[in-house]
């Protein structure tokens, strides 16, 4: 081993024979590499640590919704036995309608709560999911959010005109996520760089 040569790790330090090669301009080379600038958002914007209160809002009104829809979805599911009863009976106290047409309606009711209530706990598994999935996701888990409560608003103008006065609360509760995940401090947290 010799003294000018460049693998010796006991040898003198060798300057970069261009200036700034493996240095930044104006700083003397050193060992190990240089510190990275602190991570910004563009425009200077500073990248949130911690979940916005807006945005934490959205994603407790996200649990409510979605656990109360997956109650409604468990409940239309079991109550379609009872749904198809009622209904058998109505049929059958017309006399003009056989026992068979009368079952083969029952059935037909019963079937249809119980699919429209997999529908619902299909909204209810979307809206926990896309809540979980806040704490880490980006901006797949803002968009699944305003999606998610447009439809929200949708079916509750439409209960709000058949005068269901409770779909006033997921209409407002619908607006307010689209709201807290659109502003300046969702878009921040949904925007942050991953590490």
């Amino acid at each position: 081993m010799s003294y000018g040569d460049p693998n010796n790790p006991y040898g003198a330090p060798q300057q970069p024979s261009q200036p700034g090669y493996g240095a930044p301009q104006g700083q003397a080379p050193g060992y190990g590499y240089p510190q990275a600038p602190p991570v910004q958002q563009p425009y200077g914007a500073p990248v949130p640590q911690t979940m916005p209160g807006t945005v934490k809002a959205a994603r407790v009104m996200l649990f409510i919704l979605g656990g109360f829809q997956a109650l409604g979805g468990l409940l239309m599911m079991v109550a379609s036995a009872w749904f198809a009863d009622k209904i058998q009976e109505a049929v059958e106290a017309d006399s003009s309608v056989s026992a068979a047409d009368a079952d083969k309606v029952a059935s037909i009711g019963a079937g249809v709560m119980i699919v429209v209530g997999v529908i619902v706990l299909a909204f209810a598994f979307w809206a926990i999911f896309t809540a979980v999935k806040f704490t880490t996701g980006r901006g797949g888990a803002r968009v699944s959010a305003i999606v998610y409560s447009s439809v929200i608003i949708l079916f509750s103008v439409i209960n709000l005109l058949g005068a269901n006065v409770f779909a006033l609360i997921s209409l407002v509760l619908g607006i307010l996520i689209i709201v807290f995940c659109a502003n300046k401090a969702g878009g921040a947290w949904f925007n942050r760089p991953s590490y």
